[in-house]
C-alpha cells in the first residue's frame, strides 16, 4: 500500500472509531433505552418480547452507511439503560457488544429481530425499526385466519401512516409466524418487496413490525398503527364493519374476509357466501392487446421523463424511485440486460432522472411484470386519464356481460399484472362510462404471480368462497388457465384478435365473446 493510501485508511479507521464513541451514537443507545421503556407501558415490550433498532444519526454520514443501535433480546425492556445495546455496521456485524452482568440476568444476546430488521434498512433505506408485541397487532391477525392482509379504509389515523389520506384504503400483509424469530427473514422480505406502499407487516398471532425514516417517523406510524388495529377489534365486537367506507353493520352469519378493494357495490356485499364469483384477466381477456401494448406502454415510456420531472419532489415520486433503485440494484448483480446505474442524488436532478428514463425504457421494452415499474406506469396513466389523453378500451361484449352477472348476483373481480391503480383507471374512463360500478375489487401481483397456483389459493381465500371451484377465471394465456386449474378454479381461455395461438389439446374450453358463457 502506497503512503497515500495508508494514511487515507488510518483517517478512516479514525474517523470510525470517533463515530462508534461520539454522541450520535451515545445519543441512539439512550434513545432506544428510554423508548423501551415507554413501550413497555404500552404493552408493547413486555415479557421481553418485542424489540427496537434506530441508526445513529450523523449529518456527515450517509443513512445507508450510518451504524445501528439495536436492543438486546430476552432481557427485560423496562429496565435497559443505554449500555445494553449493540452497536453494529450499516451492513449488520456487531461492532460493540454490552458487558455481561451477573445472576440472575443473562448472558447478552443481540436481538433475535436482527436478520429482520436488516431486510427494513437494506430494502427500504429505513431510519428505525420497531418490533412490538401488542396486544391488539396479534388479535387483528386472527379475525379472519385466512387473510394475507388486514384492510381499513376511512378512519382518521390511517393519515398519520406514510402516503395515505384518510379516504385511502390501508393495507398491511401478514405474513404467517415460525417457531424461531430468524425463521420469518425471508418471507418478510417477500412482503416488503411485494407490498411497495407498506410501511409494516404483521406476523400472525406474534406482533407486527414497523418502520420509518426516522425514530420520529416510525414511532408516530406504530402508535397508529396500534390506534388502528385496537378499533377494528373494538369495531368487531361491536359488529360494525372497519373495511368499508360506510362502516355499515357486519353480517354476523358469514365468515369475515378481507374485502378486495375500495368502493364496493352494494350489490357485491349482499352475495351469499355460496354465490360463484368470475376473475377477469385484462389483456386479451377484457380489452384489446394491442391497446396496452400501442397505446399504454406507449404513453408510460413518452412521458416517464415528463412525470419525473414535474412530480421530482413529490412523496408519491420519491418512493417510486426508491423501489426503481431497488429495483435496478437487483438487475445489476443477476445481470439484466439494458439495467444501468441509476445516478445518485448529488448528481443532481436531470442525472437522476435521465439515468431513471434508461431503465425504465428497458424495463416497458421487455414487458417486465414488476412491481417498481407497475407502480410508476399507473402513476404516470392517472395524469393521462385525468387530462383524457387516455380513454379505457374495451371489447363490446364486456360492458353487457359485467351487467348481466351483477344482475345474476355474480360478484367480478379484476386479476391483471397491472397494478390496482392502472386498472381502475381502465375500467374507469372507457367509451362505455365508468365500469368499476359492475366491479367487486382488484387484484395485482402483491397477490402473486400469475403464472403459480398459489396466487389463486389466495384469491379464493380472499373472497371466501366455499370451494375455489365457485369462482370462474377467463384468460387468454395458457399458463395462467393451468395455474388457475391447479388452485381448484373452473377455468376459460378467451379467444380474441391478437391474442397468441393456442397449442393443440390444451384441455380447456375456449370462447371468443362473454356472451358464450
Amino acid at each position: 500500500m502506497s503512503t497515500g493510501g495508508a494514511e487515507s485508511a488510518a483517517a478512516e479507521a479514525m474517523a470510525s472509531e470517533a463515530y462508534l464513541a461520539g454522541d450520535a451514537v451515545r445519543e441512539a443507545r439512550e434513545l432506544v433505552a428510554e423508548l423501551c421503556r415507554h413501550f413497555y407501558l404500552q404493552g408493547w415490550v413486555t415479557g421481553t418480547g418485542g424489540s427496537i433498532t434506530v441508526k445513529a444519526n450523523d449529518p456527515t454520514v450517509p443513512l445507508a452507511q450510518q451504524l445501528i443501535v439495536m436492543s438486546p433480546s430476552g432481557v427485560q425492556k423496562e429496565r435497559m439503560a443505554a449500555e445494553d445495546m449493540y452497536v453494529m455496521s450499516a451492513e449488520g456485524k456487531v461492532i460493540s457488544a454490552p458487558v455481561a452482568k451477573p445472576w440472575p440476568h443473562k448472558h447478552p444476546k443481540c436481538s433475535d429481530c436482527a436478520p429482520l430488521f436488516m431486510k427494513s434498512y437494506l430494502m427500504r433505506g429505513a431510519g428505525a425499526v420497531i418490533h412490538s408485541h401488542g396486544m391488539e397487532t396479534c388479535m387483528a391477525t386472527m379475525l379472519n385466519p385466512g387473510a394475507k392482509e388486514f384492510r381499513m379504509t376511512h378512519m382518521e389515523m390511517i393519515k398519520g401512516i406514510k402516503g395515505h389520506g384518510y379516504t385511502d384504503e390501508l393495507v398491511i400483509p401478514i405474513i404467517e409466524n415460525t417457531p424461531y424469530e430468524y425463521e420469518l427473514t425471508d418471507s418478510l422480505a417477500e412482503a416488503i418487496a411485494a407490498y411497495p406502499k407498506a410501511t409494516a407487516v404483521l406476523v400472525r398471532n406474534h406482533g407486527i413490525y414497523v418502520w420509518g425514516d426516522s425514530w420520529i417517523n416510525a414511532k408516530t406510524q406504530a402508535e397508529c398503527y396500534h390506534y388502528l388495529l385496537d378499533a377494528a377489534m373494538k369495531m368487531y365486537q361491536l359488529g360494525i364493519d372497519w373495511t368499508t367506507p360506510e362502516h355499515g353493520p357486519i353480517n354476523s352469519a358469514k365468515r369475515l374476509r378481507s374485502v378486495a378493494s375500495l368502493g364496493v357495490p352494494n350489490g357485491c356485499h349482499t352475495a351469499k357466501s355460496s354465490k360463484h364469483c368470475v376473475v377477469l384477466d385484462i389483456e386479451g381477456t377484457t380489452t384489446p392487446i394491442s391497446f396496452v401494448t400501442d397505446v399504454m406502454f406507449p404513453y408510460a415510456r413518452d412521458n416517464v421523463r415528463k412525470h419525473l420531472t414535474s412530480t421530482y419532489d413529490s412523496e408519491e415520486t420519491k418512493e417510486d424511485i426508491k423501489l426503481l433503485r431497488i429495483q435496478v440494484e437487483e438487475d445489476l448483480k443477476i445481470g439484466v440486460v439494458g439495467a444501468t446505474p441509476v445516478a445518485p442524488d448529488d448528481a443532481g436532478k436531470e442525472e437522476v432522472i435521465s439515468s431513471l428514463v434508461a431503465n425504465v425504457e428497458a424495463m416497458i421494452k421487455a414487458d417486465r411484470k414488476i412491481t417498481s415499474l407497475k407502480q410508476l406506469q399507473g402513476h404516470i396513466w392517472r395524469t393521462g386519464f385525468e387530462r383524457k389523453e387516455l380513454k379505457g378500451v374495451v371489447f363490446e361484449d364486456v360492458p353487457e356481460a359485467l351487467k348481466n352477472w351483477q344482475s345474476q348476483g355474480m360478484k367480478v373481480y379484476i386479476y391483471s399484472s397491472g397494478s390496482r391503480e392502472a386498472q381502475r383507471l381502465l375500467f374507469g374512463h372507457t367509451s362505455y362510462g365508468d365500469l368499476r360500478q359492475f366491479l367487486c375489487g382488484f387484484f395485482d401481483t402483491t397477490t402473486g404471480n400469475k403464472r403459480e397456483a398459489r396466487s389463486y389459493f389466495e384469491i379464493s381465500q380472499s373472497l371466501g368462497v366455499d370451494n375455489p371451484s365457485q369462482i370462474l377465471f377467463i384468460t387468454d394465456v395458457l399458463q395462467e388457465a393451468v395455474a388457475a386449474k391447479s388452485a381448484g378454479f373452473e377455468v376459460i381461455i378467451s379467444i380474441r384478435p391478437g391474442n397468441a395461438p393456442l397449442p393443440a389439446n390444451h384441455g380447456f374450453r375456449t370462447i371468443s365473446s362473454f356472451s358464450e358463457i
